[in-house]
């Protein structure tokens, strides 16, 4: 029987850099950040979408009333790892298409081509950074059968894990697709050509 197949949007960050909630920043094709991603999920094949909240957050602006949220349990916010920990404990029999909200050059091509790349027996699959050749670990597919090695890695850094589990790591399609904005020098360079 084949796996279901969920995406989650990372947006439970306090954007401190930034100033505002990357999650509710408009980009200049009228969508929310959390709201591109989530679309990018969907045409990409996942069959649910979900937000990955901090216990607290209010949910992003125009994100939907319908939105499927996944809140880290509370006490329990140790950055993008207790997300994707409450995604795979809500759905333990699904694979996980995984991304930062905040990758305003992010394309839909991007995570087809991350997920048309899997192989039997991979427990993840990421792209290669750009800047410093390690994984990119907040557009990752997740394996159900890599929560065992997530709840058990004694580290709350996605990128370490996917380095000690030898990940292997695709090369980017687009320049620039995964560069994230933290700072508003950050989302102004992101916006240009």
């Amino acid at each position: 029987m084949k796996k279901p197949l969920c995406g989650l949007v990372l947006a439970g960050g306090r954007s401190t850099r930034m100033g505002t909630d990357k999650a509710s920043m408009l980009h200049p094709d009228g969508r929310t950040l959390a709201g591109r991603c989530r679309d990018f999920l969907e045409e990409a094949g996942c069959s649910e979408v979900y937000l990955s909240l901090r216990h607290d957050q209010e949910p992003p602006d125009g994100i939907g009333a319908d939105a499927k949220l996944l809140r880290d349990p509370e006490g329990q916010s140790s950055g993008p790892i207790s997300g994707i920990l409450a995604a795979m404990n809500a759905k333990p029999e699904a694979d996980w298409l995984i991304v930062a909200c905040d990758l305003p050059r992010l394309d839909a091509e991007t995570l087809t081509h991350l997920l048309d790349s899997r192989k039997e027996g991979e427990m993840f699959l990421a792209y290669r950074s750009e800047f410093d050749g390690l994984p990119e670990p907040l557009c990752t597919w997740y394996s159900s059968e890599a929560k065992r090695i997530v709840e058990d890695a004694g580290t709350h850094c996605p990128r370490k894990i996917l380095i000690r589990s030898e990940c292997r790591l695709l090369e980017p399609l687009h320049t620039g697709a995964l560069d994230n904005a933290n700072t508003p020098e950050d989302w102004a360079a992101s916006l240009k050509p």
